[in-house]
């Protein structure tokens, strides 16, 4: 299966709703919720009304009709319930939404794009925070920058800049939200050419845990703004982004090409080889999984964003690495290599993903990811190796709080299931056990990739040196750790 594809109930119950408008009855007290520290929290009619009285967007509640759409995921693995949810219409609902979680300390989720693999863009019996109503996006050509609003999807980001020949590094699934993508640094198909999302990055608008509106750039709140780029969604709710653009042709040269999974070791050891050479303007990821029709694979997506004329040379020895399944490998848009016509939605399989840096394909990882393959006990498995390397290498790894900038790649084991499904716990299992085997050859890991089952090692070593810097921020900005449904960093003592 394609990544692309993949890509204990809370007390969130209202006392009594009057059906179907789902408020509160003038008899009714109270609505119970749970806090940051896990603890019931009762909150009054007044309290709810209030809230509501001073939003622009929506407030809904369990047992309001739009209840069950606005908290389903897109990964149906999490059935998440919260208490309440705030549908913001701009910043100035995000501004109420955060002073609210705050002053009542409770459990608290933020939501953007929903493309959280680890569920923790909603929470059982707390409040959600959805700021992807919020999904405007303006391109100024002459100056070349973006300015996006937080619920924004990459597809949106691409198809307006692609409208004047420009870009900026957008992950690799269309569906994907701008902000989570970005705040967790952000790798893409133009990225070895441009550095992470989070690099062109010029300002952002982010409302603090204390319900304060700030921006942060170079010269505003430059630490915050430092803390934003690669230090995941620890530090506020951001509401709006602005993009330095780059001059990208839109016709580019890419596609798939997939070779069996017999004679997979030498072949992965000769790409490697291959691929340390690689320009900045090669993109090459690595999906080791299984074709529904071809069988067990290796597969390589490409994007070749140089001249369309030297893409033939640059990707002959990819093509002389053996005899392939399949090559779709041609002249295409950016625009559909990114996916862009895909139709935003939900994912009709649920999905558990650990993930890791790696610092070059050694034959050692290379072996075990092979026999990783061979062991899969599923058609919905995959392992895949996401490029790095070029510009992402040559900023600093201080210069923002994105510290893996040496790796290679960063790289992933993904189960799949399609829901509902008895298979979920064989094949999380597999993903676990296999990870287990991998994992001793990982160095960090990207925090967009994080789960809640993460170990707190694993956390630190996602921000390397930075992780001091980092939580003495935490502090400053979140002392109580609001946001902390995240790769946490938790507040320096």
């Amino acid at each position: 299966m394609k990544r692309r594809e993949f890509c204990a109930t809370g007390a969130a119950a209202l006392t009594t709703l009057c059906l179907p408008c789902g408020r509160l009855r003038a008899a009714d007290a109270e609505v119970a919720a749970i806090g940051s520290d896990a603890r019931p929290v009762s909150l009054s009619r007044h309290d709810i009304d209030e809230l509501r009285a001073g939003l622009r967007g929506e407030l809904i509640l369990p047992g309001d009709g739009s209840y069950d759409a606005a908290r389903r995921l897109w990964n149906p693995a999490f059935d998440r319930k919260p208490a309440l949810i705030v549908r913001c219409a701009g910043a100035a609902d995000a501004v109420r939404a955060v002073s609210f979680a705050g002053g009542h300390k409770l459990l608290t989720a933020v939501h953007g794009g929903g493309h959280s693999l680890s569920g923790l863009s909603s929470c059982d019996g707390g409040i959600m925070i959805d700021v992807s109503p919020m999904r405007a996006v303006e391109v100024d050509p002459v100056a070349r920058q973006a300015r996006v609003a937080a619920g924004a999807l990459l597809g949106q980001l691409d198809r307006e800049a692609q409208a004047f020949g420009l870009a900026t590094t957008a992950g690799t699934v269309a569906d994907t939200g701008v902000a989570g993508l970005t705040l967790g640094g952000g790798v893409g198909r133009i990225g070895r050419r441009f550095g992470l999302t989070c690099d062109s990055l010029l300002s952002m608008e982010v409302v603090t845990a204390d319900g304060r509106w700030q921006r942060a750039s170079a010269n505003e709140n430059p630490d915050l703004f430092w803390a934003l780029r690669g230090g995941g969604g620890n530090f506020g709710v951001v509401t709006e982004f602005v993009f330095q653009l780059h001059e990208v042709d839109p016709q580019m040269y890419g596609g798939e090409i997939l070779f069996p999974l017999a004679g997979g070791r030498q072949l992965l050891r000769h790409f490697a080889d291959w691929l340390a050479s690689a320009p900045d303007e090669l993109y090459v990821d690595v999906d080791v999984e299984t074709d529904e029709k071809l069988g067990k694979a290796v597969g390589f997506d490409v994007c070749y964003s140089g001249p369309v004329a030297d893409a033939q040379r640059v990707l002959a020895p990819l093509r002389k690495l053996g005899k392939p399944l399949k090559d779709t490998l041609a002249p295409a848009t950016y625009l559909s290599l990114q996916g862009s016509s895909y139709t935003p939605g939900f994912s009709r399989f649920g999905s558990y993903v650990k993930g890791g840096l790696i610092y070059g394909l050694t034959p050692q990882l290379i072996d075990v990811v092979i026999g990783c393959a061979e062991e899969s006990p599923s058609d919905l498995m995959a392992v895949w190796m996401q490029h790095q390397g070029g510009a992402i290498s040559r900023v600093a790894p201080q210069d923002t709080a994105y510290w893996g900038r040496g790796a290679s790649h960063n790289m992933g084991v993904a189960g799949a299931w399609k829901v509902p499904s008895a298979d979920a716990e064989r094949n999380i299992e597999y993903v676990r056990t296999s990870w287990g085997k991998i994992e001793p050859l990982t160095r960090g890991n990207y925090v967009n990739i994080a789960n809640s089952d993460d170990r707190d090692t694993r956390i630190h070593a996602a921000y390397g040196d930075n992780y001091a810097r980092l939580a003495s921020l935490k502090k400053r900005y979140d002392p109580n750790n609001l946001f902390h449904l995240n790769a946490n960093i938790k507040p320096a003592a």
